[in-house]
């Protein structure tokens, strides 16, 4: 839970530290692109592409935000009853789930249309409808969060602090919701990443909330010490509920603790794996597709919060910002140093680095045109039959083996015995002289007995066919290891776009 949060830290500092500077480097690269002449098939790499789109969407919704009243929606808020506001607070939670899961698809779905190849003939729709989609989104999914702020700064701010205690006990309710199911490995990462993104989500709401009372009361460091309480209980209860839920669901599912190793490992041979140099986007979507986290209309709200709250004025004011924007670009090289060194020591823990090699090899090897000879021999081999099959015969040139009894499968092609049980061969191979040194009745017992011994033989092979398929399905999620590596990254969201 923690690496995993820290993962959303990097990717949530991304959008306010490295993304202005990429954005820059594109647009400089766009300016000096007639001095240094055009050599290549685009004027930007796929990644520069991608954050001047982040950028345009982040700079177009701030825009419209500024139409949005936050006063307005808290004193509608504050209005309505208490039941009211529970109900409403629910519904939003599962509102954000939807708009987190429908975001991705309409994000991926953008970035995909404007980094496509331009040869070939276009399948969808154009870049601008993607984008335009793109923003509306964005702008929707920020008021959103706007009104869940909203809701929790009137339950801070409430008399009797009864809006608050309801809000809290919802955290319960999901313990009853989910600790009586039933839940294999790869449903439980998907809960545990779920977790974390709802976890990250909540403390930068309660960052809105205390930047919002703390303006209202003229930065009063004395109010600060009245907030901290409420936020202490709200983060304990959080955590408190995510280890509980956890727990009892471990222990009712026969899961043991072991498997948050194997999921940490996985999110941290994501952040490897997209450590690339060619890469179109920032591996932060990795998190996105991964966890369903999004940062962009969290960004948006919290620099409209930002702006409004904190009024900068003077040449001073302007300094403390610019050494707070350093402070943050090296917060986030740091944090992204540790988590980098971190995953490394995750995926050589759990021994998963020939899963990254291989990969590097099927994206180099899926690039050529024509396969090798190796590959095509290794395609007409199927997994069930031995390479002795596609070896041509040898008992066509040599006809003296023919005659004689084959020493070996490769001397000459005989019958498949695996697929018979041996007693039912042996009493095939046996019979012949048994009847003709006998007489017919013996002959007749002999052949009911074979007959009865195949049929005792071949009901003990179905017997123990079926075992083995009850214990194969049996032990196939517990034996399964690289299943989490094959779960869509899109956890709680849509497909993912190879």
């Amino acid at each position: 839970m923690i690496f995993g949060f820290f993962l959303c830290v990097d990717a949530f500092l991304y959008v306010f530290t490295l993304l202005p500077l990429r954005v820059l480097l594109a647009l400089l690269r766009l300016l000096t692109l007639p001095c240094c002449g055009f050599s290549g098939s685009r004027l930007l790499q796929p990644a520069q592409v991608c954050d001047v789109l982040k950028a345009l969407i982040l700079v177009l919704c701030f825009s419209m935000m500024h139409y949005v009243d936050y006063s307005m929606m808290y004193h509608l808020i504050r209005g309505q009853s208490v039941i009211k506001l529970y109900i409403i607070y629910n519904m939003l939670e599962v509102a954000d789930r939807l708009f987190s899961s429908f975001g991705q698809d309409i994000l991926d779905a953008l970035y995909w249309t404007a980094t496509e190849p331009k040869e070939r003939k276009r399948d969808s729709i154009g870049v601008i409808p993607h984008f335009l989609m793109a923003v509306f989104y964005v702008f929707l999914h920020a008021i959103l969060i706007m009104v869940q702020a909203s809701t929790l700064n009137v339950a801070f701010n409430s008399h009797n602090k009864s809006l608050l205690t309801i809000m809290m006990s919802n955290n319960f309710v999901e313990i009853r919701g989910s600790v009586f199911k039933k839940f294999e490995k790869h449903n439980l990462f998907q809960m545990s990443n779920s977790d974390i993104k709802e976890r990250f989500t909540s403390y930068v709401l309660l960052l809105i909330v205390c930047l919002r009372n703390m303006e209202q009361f003229s930065w009063n460091p004395d109010h600060l010490w009245v907030l901290l309480p409420d936020v202490f209980m709200v983060v304990v209860s959080e955590v408190g509920v995510d280890i509980i839920k956890h727990a009892f669901i471990t222990k009712f599912n026969d899961i043991t603790a072991d498997v948050y190793s194997e999921y940490r490992a996985s999110l941290a041979f994501d952040l490897v794996s997209s450590r690339q140099k060619n890469a179109y986007t920032d591996y932060s979507d990795s998190v996105a597709r991964r966890m369903g986290f999004i940062p962009l209309p969290l960004a948006v709200l919290l620099i409209r919060v930002v702006m409004t709250s904190v009024k900068v004025q003077g040449a001073l004011s302007y300094t403390c910002v610019f050494l707070f924007y350093l402070g943050l670009v090296t917060l986030k090289v740091l944090n992204s140093i540790v988590l980098l060194g971190k995953s490394c020591v995750y995926v050589k823990r759990a021994k998963m680095e020939d899963k990254l090699f291989e990969r590097h090899t099927a994206t180099s090897t899926s690039s050529a045109k024509t396969p090798s000879k190796t590959d095509l021999t290794r395609r007409s081999t199927l997994p069930g039959m031995s390479s002795v099959e596609h070896i041509p015969s040898t008992s066509h040139s040599e006809p003296s083996s023919s005659s004689s009894i084959p020493t070996s499968v490769t001397t000459q092609p005989t019958a498949r015995t695996d697929l018979f049980p041996p007693l039912l061969i042996n009493a095939a191979t046996a019979a012949p002289p048994e009847s003709h040194s006998t007489s017919s009745p013996p002959s007749a017992e002999a052949e009911q007995q074979a007959a009865s011994l195949s049929k005792k033989k071949e009901e003990e092979e179905k017997e123990e066919q079926e075992r083995d398929v009850e214990e194969g399905s049996e032990s196939k999620p517990k034996t399964e290891n690289k299943d989490l590596l094959e779960i869509d990254r899109f956890t709680i969201c849509g497909n993912r776009i190879d």
